[in-house]
């Protein structure tokens, strides 16, 4: 009865559950949640301030380290602000277009997020195996060139998803068992056939994270190969040093991203809460650990927030 009577009545509408089997501890959930994503907001702030103010920082690097920070800025906002909504004032309706369109943003910025990481390790690539030549062929064009084609490569992998599902029929029964508008969650509110949505996800998901894993893997198996080739300790360990803030952030990002998709698709025997929990890691985790990593493995960016902090 109680699903009956959430039944949206409006046939342009959506209602998302937030956790479903926790409704009594929405509020408690949300306190960890929202300073997740609070504290999150402040470090991705402080960096694309702090880059932004020093000079010294305008480079190939630092550039890319704000095109991550916006990204996790994104992918955060676009999810956890509607999912307080809920917790907080019970506002658990969306138009179909406003779903549709959240959907949208969430997956390109993640798509985005993963170009950026590949990107980044690239860079990586390059300052270690070709440092004569870094600053000839990782310029602050070509890095801004870079994010462009990582945008439209987002744009157009995703694009397709809101397309396919605004022409499918929904229907009465209009609950999202979630926090936010996936794109499996909608597929499933139709009553049409979802054949064709269902492979379009499966196939973004894997090109997407296991072709830039490739890419990242094979750059970090190039710069294994040059660091082994230099006989000199200490310059093997600060060749290591410099690549430790990516791979960390690599193992948060794309490992929570792979769980989560793959929870959410082959998931059925855990909980329903459980699922949701988990499958939102992606979306609280690197956002949050993304500043922290990056302030305490680059020196050169701890010393210019730790100044701006002093002088606060």
């Amino acid at each position: 009865m109680a699903a009956l009577n959430l039944t949206p009545s409006d046939p342009s509408t959506f209602i998302l559950m937030g956790i479903p089997g926790l409704e009594d501890s929405h509020v408690l959930i949300s306190i960890p949640l929202s300073m997740f994503y609070i504290a999150g907001l402040l470090g991705n702030f402080m960096v694309l301030f702090v880059v932004g103010k020093e000079k010294s920082l305008h480079k190939p690097m630092y550039l890319l380290l704000c095109m991550l920070a916006l990204t996790d800025i994104g992918t955060s906002t676009s999810v956890i602000p509607k999912a307080l909504c809920i917790f907080w004032f019970n506002l658990k309706s969306i138009t179909v277009g406003g779903c549709l369109t959240q959907m949208f943003f969430l997956h390109a910025v993640s798509v985005m997020h993963s170009g950026v990481l590949v990107t980044m390790a690239f860079d990586r690539y390059v300052a270690i195996c070709n440092p004569l030549r870094y600053t000839t062929i990782l310029t602050n064009t070509r890095i801004a060139k870079l994010g462009l084609v990582g945008l439209i490569r987002a744009v157009v992998f995703v694009l397709p998803a809101p397309l396919l599902l605004s022409g499918q029929p929904f229907c009465a029964n209009r609950i999202i068992p979630h926090m936010h508008c996936d794109h499996m969650a909608v597929a499933k509110m139709s009553c049409g056939d979802i054949t064709v949505n269902r492979t379009y996800s499966l196939v973004i998901v894997f090109v997407v994270v296991v072709l830039d894993l490739t890419l990242i893997a094979v750059s970090y198996g190039l710069i294994i190969k040059a660091v082994f080739r230099i006989s000199h300790k200490e310059a093997h360990q600060k060749a290591l040093n410099t690549c430790t803030a990516h791979i960390c952030v690599i193992l948060t990002s794309c490992t929570t991203l792979l769980f989560s998709s793959l929870t959410y698709e082959f998931g059925q025997g855990i909980a329903p809460h459980v699922n949701i929990i988990l499958s939102n890691l992606y979306f609280l985790i690197p956002h949050m650990l993304n500043p922290i990593i990056y302030g305490a493995k680059t020196k050169e960016l701890r010393d210019k927030v730790v100044k701006y902090i002093c002088r606060m």
